[in-house]
């Protein structure tokens, strides 16, 4: 019902930086928080930034200072420029989002595919 595209990944040096997109459509009436996620081998996902439909943003103590969430509401789409990217970065970064869905106005988390950030010299 609701499909979430991600692009924007791929391999970068250190001190590099990469923009992730994560555009969702389908049977959409509003989108509550968006966010980012990454996921490494062994360990557990964890959450890099997430935005509420407010503007309200939070961020992992990681990647404070170096990441920055946004998102236009008007395109349904949610990036995060990641600057000053440290090899501890590299994983994959996978979009959820929070919708209410039109029609029957439930409620739902839907995940993207996940993109591979690799930050490497």
């Amino acid at each position: 019902q609701v499909h979430l595209v991600e692009s924007g990944g791929g391999l970068v040096q250190p001190g590099g930086s990469l923009r992730l997109s994560c555009a969702a459509s389908g049977s959409i009436f509003s989108i509550n928080a968006m966010g980012w996620y990454r996921q490494t081998p062994g360990k557990q996902r964890e959450l890099v930034a997430a935005i509420t439909s407010g503007g309200a943003t939070n961020y992992a103590d990681s990647v404070k200072g170096r990441f920055t969430i946004d998102r236009d509401n008007a395109k349904n789409t949610v990036y995060l420029q990641m600057n000053s990217l440290k090899p501890e970065d590299t994983a994959v970064y996978l979009c959820n989002t929070d919708v209410t869905l039109s029609r029957t106005y439930y409620r739902r988390q839907y995940w993207g595919q996940g993109t591979q950030v690799t930050v490497s010299s």
